[in-house]
């Protein structure tokens, strides 16, 4: 969602000095903002014994900001190697990582199983045979198929690579306790940004009666069901927001009602990574140019490589200037990188206050999938990040990347291979 008016007000009145000093593009996540989204979704879910929240790696893969994390009691998914290497770096150890990839290799087995382990979440009933060694704790990605819609974002379960079918679960699960697995959880991911948090309650209502099927048809109860992430944020203002309050009730209503039939009750574990860190991150970028043609663009020394979002998806973020905050926004712009491509577009057609060369703009909710999602095309490099504590200070904690960076995978040493 834009900026909450807390986060604002910390922000802004520094917000010049922050850029002098460290120079511009950057993004800066706000440490209280994501703090107090850990414990309120604590407290929400606090009726159900065990509830953790693992924090989707992918959306913000930053030492600091995982330690955060790691400090409030969540866990982390990861989805790779480097994702569970840096979920270590921040402390995560044993089962407070959830290791789900897809087409995973032997390598990336052997490193799900290093330092201690953590919970393997298999994507494929193929994959059951080349685990190395099958880990006691076992889960499987749930594709329900026909039997349950995406929402439009992640669209139709059946055209998605991922996921063990429905017709495939109960397989997987006995050949899993043939290699030797004992202990088991439930997880499946159905959604992206969804603002609808029936749709969520739906979710877990299924994974529970998924879980009451392969205890009748197999035996085993299931420490845990994960509904993945998927938890969203409102980008554009005036829109409203996911009612997590009425979500946690929900669920635990449904948790409930299970424990009462089945004697038991699974922990309900949810992967957000967006929910919980999205709103709480801004890229700050300075007007450099203006251009008149056939519609006025305003150029910014940022570009796509730091926020591709709105480019591949025409995602909308809000943009606010923050020494104008009481100008109209009566001029319709254009605000564009340098990038050589069109879409290399932060907003189309926005209505913002007039700017001028030197002015700071905010474009709000960066905090989730907008530094991860960066890339090097033209030679453009990624910005740098930056850390408002909670005392105020603000701290680097990513630089900008260098031309020695982007050059230094050239200087190659292994041997050549002659035919």
């Amino acid at each position: 969602m834009p900026m909450s008016p807390d986060y604002t007000q910390r922000l802004t009145p520094a917000l010049q000095g922050i850029a002098d000093h460290y120079g511009t593009p950057f993004h800066i996540y706000d440490e209280k903002g994501i703090r107090d989204t850990c414990r309120e979704l604590k407290t929400l879910f606090s009726g159900l014994p065990g509830f953790c929240e693992y924090f989707a790696v992918k959306a913000l893969p930053n030492p600091e900001i995982l330690k955060i994390f790691k400090d409030e009691g969540f866990g982390f998914d990861c989805s790779s190697t480097p994702e569970l290497d840096l979920a270590r770096m921040a402390g995560g150890r044993g089962e407070e990582l959830m290791f789900t990839s897809n087409n995973t290799s032997d390598e990336e087995f052997r490193a799900a199983a290093a330092h201690g382990g953590c919970v393997l979440n298999l994507d494929d009933i193929t994959l059951i045979d080349k685990v190395p060694e099958m880990p006691e704790l076992i889960c499987f990605r749930y594709n329900p198929g026909n039997r349950r819609t995406g929402n439009e974002i992640i669209g139709n379960p059946m055209e998605a690579k991922y996921g063990v079918s429905h017709d495939q679960l109960e397989e997987a699960y006995r050949k899993a306790m043939d290699k030797g697995a004992t202990r088991f959880g439930l997880h499946t991911m159905l959604a992206s940004n969804e603002l609808n948090y029936s749709y969520m309650v739906e979710t877990a209502a299924m994974l529970l009666d998924r879980v009451r099927a392969l205890r009748k048809a197999l035996g085993i109860t299931f420490e845990f069901i994960n509904i993945g992430g998927g938890m969203g944020i409102p980008y554009q203002p005036g829109q409203d927001a996911l009612n997590v309050r009425a979500m946690a009730e929900e669920i635990t209503a449904l948790f409930k009602e299970f424990q009462a039939e089945e004697g038991y009750m699974p922990r309900f574990f949810m992967e957000s990574g967006r929910f919980m860190a999205g709103p709480h991150g801004a890229l700050v970028t300075r007007v450099i140019n203006r251009k008149e043609t056939y519609r006025t663009y305003v150029g910014v020394d940022a570009c796509m490589s730091a926020l591709m979002r709105p480019g591949i998806y025409g995602a909308y973020h809000h943009i606010t200037v923050p020494s104008k905050a009481d100008a109209p926004g009566d001029t319709v712009v254009d605000v564009v990188g340098s990038l050589c491509e069109n879409n290399d577009k932060f907003a189309v057609q926005r209505p913002l206050p007039a700017l001028e060369d030197g002015d700071l703009l905010l474009i709000h909710d960066t905090g989730a999938h907008g530094h991860a999602m960066g890339f090097n095309y033209n030679g453009k490099m990624r910005p740098k990040e930056l850390l408002l504590e909670t005392n105020g200070a603000v701290r680097q904690i990513r630089r900008e990347e260098t031309f020695q960076d982007y050059t230094a995978t050239l200087n190659c040493d292994a041997d050549p291979y002659m035919p």
